[in-house]
């Protein structure tokens, strides 16, 4: 299986993750490549049998430059895609120091939503979404990430991935 894994990482996160990605993969047998959206061309990327887009979030959304990307990106009707995002983790309450319920998170957090939305006019399939969290504006990331990049990798790979 060909993969094009194409980040907007800020601070080196989203790098780690795609690396850890990478790694997993390939020791499956399986090709990744990874690009940073700077050095890749929208317009012309590189076939592939599943595209991972991977947005840190800035004020809930994802960065600019992920979203004129993804604005920009040519693909193949129905390709396949996945996000894999990092995002800010959810701060207690000053006051109660309660952590906000999960839907008051999708209120303010909806990088992949985003994402969903700038890709639906391109017709894709959609075959998974995940998120590692980001502990401070520029890292560390979550205790226990990798796990979540091994899980995210488990669900886009067919179960006969040595192809």
């Amino acid at each position: 299986m060909q993969i094009e894994y194409l980040h907007a990482s800020k601070f080196g996160n989203g790098e780690a993750v795609a690396e850890e990605f990478r790694r997993l993969v390939e020791a499956r047998g399986n090709r990744v490549d990874v690009h940073h959206i700077h050095d890749a061309d929208p317009r012309r990327l590189p076939p592939a049998d599943l595209y991972v887009f991977s947005s840190p979030g800035r004020m809930g959304k994802p960065i600019g430059g992920m979203r004129r990307f993804l604005k920009k990106a040519e693909l193949p009707p129905h390709a396949r895609y996945a996000l894999l995002t990092t995002e800010a983790a959810p701060r207690p309450d000053k006051k109660t120091g309660e952590l906000p319920s999960a839907e008051e998170q999708d209120k303010w957090q909806r990088v992949r939503p985003v994402m969903d939305e700038l890709l639906a006019p391109k017709h894709l399939e959609k075959v998974a979404e995940g998120t590692v969290l980001v502990t401070g504006l520029k890292g560390p990331l979550e205790d226990g990430w990798q796990g979540k990049v091994e899980q995210f990798a488990a669900e886009v790979l067919p179960d006969d991935s040595s192809s």
